[in-house]
């Protein structure tokens, strides 16, 4: 995710651009009686405006608005409430003035060439399928076990084109998209690389014993192409090659970027699965459904514009983590009146984390259809992940987000995942990209399980939660009790002490 919550300055710009005209509340607000006798001589468009969310916006309040105006004489209201009025017609599109569009030199040879697919002939001809990027036998990519070699992500074989996916009957294709337009600080185009040279990704999952490199077969399918001066054309590019490993039956699992990615990887998915067919679980401190500012693609923004598209219904929606100053309460009743379910931290600590996450979880299996996650890495508490542009204090810890991610992707069909926000510049230790490869290690140790039939809820290895060692210890030796094996006592005939 995103420092969503734009300044207030920038608020107020986008709030005047998007009123096409003053247009008063339903609920007006009482005007106080001092201030009534001050301007009865206001002409009713100044009147109305008084009234007005832009208005408000000036001050910040209403009250604030009308106390700073009951100090002024009739003569000076008029002036300032003009003043206002002034402004908000100078904020608004100029047709004579103003670009609608940021203009490209469409004359350009190389328009196209930032995102052109190598041409075949170019490389000696090779059987299509993932190969290694290791030179050692027993190695793998420079982010797994052994080392050696060029990284990849989670120490997997490489894929480059949608054959190799195809040939190779890849499970999961890793991709990274290292889009890099957030506010707040700049860094997420560092993400992939940090993720693909930290370990985390790969190995045994303990809790339930599977190691999902064992069992799934993983690809590190690349970076898509970005142009990084233009958010537009990099995610219609990106919904393109997410909707491309889709079709080959392969799970899309990107590594961002920012947040802007999940309208175009929600929207890829969309195009392959169709539209409503599938859920979001979406993780983040922000609820990314901005909407009225000049950009409409932006990372504050993408929750908004798929719900508004089409692309998922609101109702199956379930954003989890929310916490710090946005949204305010037009923001959660936009949720309650598309039906998106979300799980803030105030309920966490009203309720308990182990509530939260039940109820979430219930949630996500209700529509019986397949989900897609979206893990905005700012979720976390800086604690754990300081390498983020937008970070917001009271999050989850690791112990906490583990368990859900791995749930969702083992109790569920899903349909993608995508982390995006680690921005690991802004980190001077390894535990941003650390941590950030064990929460997709989560959700590929669910897939994993789900594959081998485990889809138990909550499911854990008996093995690593119980030791199965004798249960007694120095007040039973003193007793004079011996042990002896009782098949009937616990799980795996456990000893317990007898006389």
């Amino acid at each position: 995710m995103t420092f969503k919550r734009m300044a207030l300055g920038a608020l107020l710009a986008a709030t005047v651009i998007s009123s096409a005209a003053v247009i008063a509340q339903s609920d007006k607000p009482a005007i106080p009686a001092a201030l009534e006798a001050k301007i009865k001589g206001l002409s009713k468009a100044k009147r109305d405006f008084l009234i007005s969310d832009p208005a408000e916006m000036f001050a910040g309040s209403y009250d604030k608005l009308f106390e700073r105006l009951q100090t002024k004489t009739p003569q000076e209201i008029d002036a300032y409430i003009e003043g206002m009025m002034a402004a908000v017609e100078a904020s608004k599109f100029n047709a004579k003035t103003d670009m609608a569009a940021i203009p490209l030199d469409t004359e350009n040879e190389n328009f196209n060439g930032w995102k052109l697919r190598r041409p075949d002939g170019l490389d000696p001809k090779r059987e299509a399928g993932p190969f290694s990027l290791s030179y050692y036998a027993h190695g793998m990519g420079g982010g797994g076990v052994y080392g050696g070699g060029i990284a990849t992500f989670a120490g997997a074989p490489v894929a480059i084109f949608p054959e190799d996916l195809v040939a190779g009957k890849v499970d999961v294709a890793i991709v990274g998209a290292p889009l890099d337009m957030g506010s707040g600080y700049r860094g997420a185009k560092g993400g992939p690389s940090a993720m693909r040279t930290q370990y985390g990704a790969g190995g045994i999952d303990m809790f339930t014993m599977v190691d999902p490199s064992k069992e799934l077969k993983i690809v590190d399918y690349g970076d898509i192409a970005i142009d990084n001066m233009s958010t537009e054309r990099s995610v219609a590019h990106v919904r393109e090659r997410v909707a491309e490993i889709a079709r080959t039956g392969a799970l899309p699992f990107i590594v961002g970027g920012d947040h802007s990615l999940e309208y175009s990887d929600v929207a890829g998915l969309a195009d392959v699965h169709g539209k409503g067919s599938f859920g979001v679980v979406h993780f983040d401190s922000h609820y990314d459904a901005g909407k009225g500012g000049v950009h409409f693609i932006t990372h504050g923004a993408p929750v908004y514009r798929a719900v508004k598209e089409g692309h998922v219904q609101g109702k199956n929606y379930i954003q989890v983590g929310l916490r710090g100053p946005w949204p305010e309460k037009e923001g959660f009743e936009w949720m309650r009146d598309n039906g998106v379910r979300y799980h803030a931290m105030p309920e966490i600590e009203k309720s308990g984390w182990a509530a939260t996450m039940e109820r979430a979880l219930k949630e996500a299996r209700e529509s019986g259809k397949k989900i897609f996650i979206s893990f905005d890495v700012d979720v976390l508490d800086p604690a754990f992940i300081p390498g983020t542009g937008t970070p917001v204090p009271g999050g989850l810890t690791m112990r906490e987000a583990i368990p859900i991610v791995r749930r969702l992707c083992a109790e569920n069909e899903l349909v993608g995942f995508e982390i995006v926000e680690l921005a690991p510049v802004l980190d001077p230790t390894y535990r941003s990209a650390l941590n950030a490869n064990f929460i997709m290690h989560a959700c590929l140790t669910g897939v994993a399980m789900r594959k081998k039939g485990i889809k138990q809820a909550g499911y854990l290895s008996d093995l690593t939660t119980e030791h199965g060692q004798p249960l007694f210890g120095e007040k039973a030796a003193k007793e004079g009790k011996t042990e002896k094996v009782d098949p009937s006592y616990g799980r795996g005939g456990r000893r317990r002490p007898t006389t």
